[in-house]
């Protein structure tokens, strides 16, 4: 910090204190601070040195006044608030969000909206400005929220491919379909062929494309596709638990389960124990994301790894491109499958 004249009292090192010290022009500091643009590499070391030595701390209050900018960004998540604590991806996505904005001091504001009331509230909020762009988590066709922001000009990138939004709106995803095409083939080569699946929500991209990946193996094998060894959950425990009760009524000789998310595969682990059937001797079990959940259990899921890290790193540098004025992208990226005890 920088003394002052009045009383021997500390003040904030300012912008002119930086300049002084890099031994540039205020405008070169300026333009440091607000993207680097034409200026020379040698200037731009100079500067961030001099902050570095002088402590100087941004005023985002006033930057953003003459920016226009709120040098903030929103990480919106369109589930019901139980969802976020419950789920450990959102958990994980949050935080490789939040790593990836630090880097570029720039901070992420956590938004919950699991009602209708709660959407509209955020929708204005965001549309007011206060944050410079939106990263989107589970958005479910019928969601009118990606489709306002866009028409409001925010700048937006959906973890996932938001159904019906074509190439309108920027996204990061997993290959989901060709995880599940992984994961059906694995279990085929155990020499299972009796093989449920419990989808995620089928008005959202990873429902869709990950029973599409199943349904396609299947045919590729020969085997018919039943329907009664198909049931819908919501990414939840108990609705994989529920999910696993029903296919064991529709069809007993079950001889493998391919679960949309490792959260619900644990509610698969939990309605077979309950029936008496033993995994992966009767059942194997296949799961999808390889999230901590996959570890929680015995015996351990064998998933479908999804890279977090490149996923919400991806998101971030896509959503930043955007608010710098490129045009919306699209970016997929690849899975593996991880072999454990269950199948």
């Amino acid at each position: 910090m920088t003394m002052s004249n009045t009383g021997g009292r500390r003040r904030p090192p300012t912008i002119h204190d930086v300049a002084r010290e890099a031994g540039v022009s205020r405008g070169t500091v300026s333009r440091v601070l607000n993207g680097g643009h034409y200026v020379s590499p040698a200037a731009q070391e100079a500067v961030n040195a001099a902050i570095r030595r002088t402590g100087y701390v941004v005023n985002r209050h006033a930057r953003s006044l003459i920016t226009g900018r709120s040098d903030s960004v929103g990480f919106l998540l369109t589930e019901p608030q139980e969802r976020f604590f419950e789920d450990p991806n959102f958990n994980v996505l949050l935080r490789g969000c939040t790593q990836a904005l630090a880097a570029h001091d720039v901070p992420l504001l956590l938004m919950l909206a699991g009602t209708e009331d709660e959407r509209r509230r955020i929708t204005r909020y965001i549309t007011a400005g206060h944050v410079d762009g939106v990263l989107l988590v589970s958005s479910h066709s019928g969601d009118p929220v990606a489709e306002e922001l866009r028409e409001a000009g925010v700048p937006l990138v959906a973890c996932g491919k938001p159904i019906g939004m074509g190439s309108k709106v920027s996204y990061v995803a997993a290959d989901d379909r060709d995880g599940a095409r992984d994961m059906v083939r694995h279990l085929l080569s155990l020499g299972r062929r009796r093989i449920g699946m419990v989808t995620g929500p089928l008005d959202t991209p990873g429902g869709v494309e990950r029973l599409a990946g199943y349904r396609e193996v299947l045919a590729e094998a020969g085997i018919e596709a039943d329907d009664r060894l198909i049931v819908s959950g919501d990414y939840s425990r108990a609705s994989g638990d529920a999910g696993a009760g029903r296919l064991l009524d529709r069809a007993p000789d079950l001889d493998a389960v391919f679960v949309a998310s490792d959260l619900m595969a644990q509610g698969v682990l939990t309605a077979l124990h309950k029936a008496g059937r033993r995994v992966p001797e009767d059942v194997s079990v296949g799961g999808f994301d390889d999230s901590p959940a996959a570890t929680a259990v015995t015996p351990a899921l064998t998933t479908i790894h999804q890279p977090w890290d490149r996923i919400s790193s991806e998101m971030v540098r896509v959503l930043l491109a955007q608010i710098g004025g490129e045009s919306p992208a699209a970016v997929i990226l690849p899975t593996e499958l991880i072999r454990r005890e269950s199948a």
